[in-house]
């Protein structure tokens, strides 16, 4: 077993700031899937889409995208499509 090394700051910074794109990314397409009239198909699109960019930012987090992340897509889609 390897002993861990401690991040720098550059990248808690780099990743700090990947974060906050992500949350801005996130939020502007639970925007635009809530406050338009795009088709079902459309707003899947866009929760695929953004769930790639998670993971091309963050590749070994697919877990914590599908805890924090998943279930606020999934929510705003059956509320808006599925009449939930």
């Amino acid at each position: 077993m390897g002993v861990m090394k401690m991040p720098t700051e550059a990248e808690i910074l780099k990743e700090a700031r990947q974060v906050r794109r992500l949350q801005r990314v996130v939020d502007l397409v639970m925007n635009v899937i809530g406050q338009t009239d795009m088709p079902v198909e459309e707003a899947e699109e866009l929760v695929t889409a953004t769930r790639q960019y998670a993971l091309r930012l963050f590749p070994d987090k697919e877990q914590t995208y599908d805890l924090i992340y998943q279930p606020r897509f999934q929510r705003l889609m059956a509320e808006k499509y599925y009449d939930v």
